[in-house]
């Protein structure tokens, strides 16, 4: 570890970027992920064995009274004989294929893909030189991160990575509160190392810090994955946001573009909270979006289950309308959207994974010019519907009517998505309306003419001081419905 920290050290020293907010501040987007608009997210590890809740099972196992805990005790006895670690022989991924998973993932109309490299568990899923407890040398025994990247790129999708190691500090503490495998003497490289007490989650900094050795370790796990596998994005969970880790945080951006740098490509760093100085890297909402348009590029994460981002045996779905819509109104506010699939432990995805993955690309592949490569409008929406601002507001129904509209610009076109044609087949767009002396239009150009995305058919429109009318012909759908309209 020690070398690799001072490759870390020299890299910053003589790149552009150094491990200062003032210096990473002259960061920019890459084009490519501003034209990126669809990503798949993957939670497949370990916790996929049990299958049980959600993919914090490795923590809440070891809280006595939990439902976890129970249902431990009930299928596979007593922690201190049976545990979390014990759970990795079993995790064979025996029907594992790479090129399936990117195969669907193509299907689906996706531009990235994001496998978790390494989640709150202390599993890594790729080859790894800082630790044995990894998917080459346990469990599939296979090097899982490197087989999906090498899949998806035969595919042109973009690759990308997660890491969840940080939350690892305080995530198996709980198993030294009773008699259970996770007894000290615990030291860098064991799976359970450190498991040290966990504090208020609500309150970040009530949390122990973090030592210098456990900051390390993460700093050199994060740049391994970078170096090994070059991703165009790395993604962080949330507890980077400590007070302890900005240095490490700050060392580990300038390493990471100052690598870009030198391979002639731009990446990107998504971040929650305010973990990194705005500017330097790129906000993520977790179950969440934004109100309203914003200025800047920002990202969506979320899952096809309601319940848990890892499969379990009772995962709660969403339905693919719900995702089509949303994944509409956040890229007409300039966001993305980054949406999460769980494969089963023998590595095959879940048939309702699949089928909603499906939906959403049969949709692309009529309507993706109004998603890839698309602006933000002078305005995102129109309608009554009011969106939730803030993470964890994306499972709640949105009643989306034939007057919730959401704009993107592409090629020279307007295209105004119909988020709901469910018994109507005429919309009023009222954002496109004629001068009117009583108030300030959105649009003083002409229209020229509306096509409607997947339909073959010429509308009938007109336009008026009330807005742009379309009447349609036997559209009758509750899925997002785009009508391309050329102006001058």
């Amino acid at each position: 570890m020690n070398k690799y920290l001072e490759t870390i050290g020299k890299v910053i020293e003589g790149g552009k970027y150094k491990d200062t907010w003032e210096s990473l501040q002259q960061y920019h987007v890459p084009q490519w992920y501003a034209d990126t608009k669809f990503g798949i997210f993957i939670h497949w590890g370990v916790y996929s064995v049990p299958a049980f809740a959600n993919e914090w099972y490795s923590r809440n196992m070891y809280i006595q009274g939990s439902r976890e805990y129970k249902y431990h005790i009930e299928n596979f006895g007593p922690h201190k004989e049976f545990g979390y670690k014990d759970f990795i022989p079993m995790f064979k991924g025996e029907n594992f294929s790479a090129d399936a998973w990117a195969e669907l993932f193509k299907e689906a109309g996706a531009q990235y893909v994001m496998p978790v490299a390494e989640h709150h568990d202390g599993f890594q899923m790729y080859e790894s030189a800082l630790s044995d407890w990894n998917a080459k040398k346990m469990g599939p025994k296979r090097d899982v991160l490197g087989e999906i990247f090498e899949a998806c790129k035969k595919r042109g999708i973009i690759n990308c990575a997660s890491n969840h190691r940080f939350e690892h500090w305080f995530f198996m503490g709980h198993g030294k509160e009773f008699d259970s495998d996770i007894k000290e003497p615990l030291k860098r490289g064991d799976f359970y190392w450190p498991a040290m007490q966990e504090g208020d989650h609500h309150d970040i900094f009530s949390e122990p810090a973090p030592t210098e050795e456990f900051l390390n370790d993460w700093l050199c796990r994060c740049c391994e994955i970078v170096d090994k596998y070059r991703p165009k994005i790395i993604y962080f969970d949330w507890w980077i946001h400590h007070s302890a880790v900005k240095p490490y945080l700050k060392k580990f951006a300038a390493y990471y573009y100052n690598r870009a740098e030198e391979w002639g490509e731009g990446v990107v760093i998504n971040y929650k909270h305010d973990a990194f100085a705005f500017g330097t890297a790129v906000v993520d909402i977790e179950c969440g979006q934004f109100a309203d348009v914003k200025p800047y590029l920002w990202q969506t994460d979320t899952s096809v289950a309601k319940n848990s981002w890892c499969y379990t045996k009772g995962n709660q779905y969403k339905t693919s309308t719900q995702i089509i819509c949303d994944l509409a109104d956040i890229v007409s506010k300039n966001g993305r959207v980054l949406l999460n699939v769980g494969p089963k432990s023998d590595g095959t995805i879940p048939d309702e994974d699949k089928s909603i993955l499906l939906d959403i690309g049969k949709w692309l592949k009529v309507n993706g010019e109004a998603i890839y490569g698309a602006k933000m409008w002078r305005k995102a929406a129109e309608g009554p519907t009011k969106i939730k601002e803030g993470q964890f507001a994306d499972c709640e129904k949105k009643l989306f009517t034939t007057e919730d509209i959401r704009f993107t610009v592409n090629g020279g076109y307007i295209y105004a998505i119909c988020m709901n044609m469910k018994d109507k087949n005429t919309v009023c767009i009222k954002s496109l309306a004629e001068a009117d002396a009583s108030r300030e239009p959105n649009f003083h150009g002409i229209i020229k003419g509306v096509e409607v995305l997947g339909y073959d058919m010429n509308p009938h429109w007109e336009r008026s001081q009330e807005g742009l009318k379309i009447t349609t012909v036997n559209i009758d759908n509750d899925i997002p419905v785009v009508f391309k309209i050329s102006a001058d």
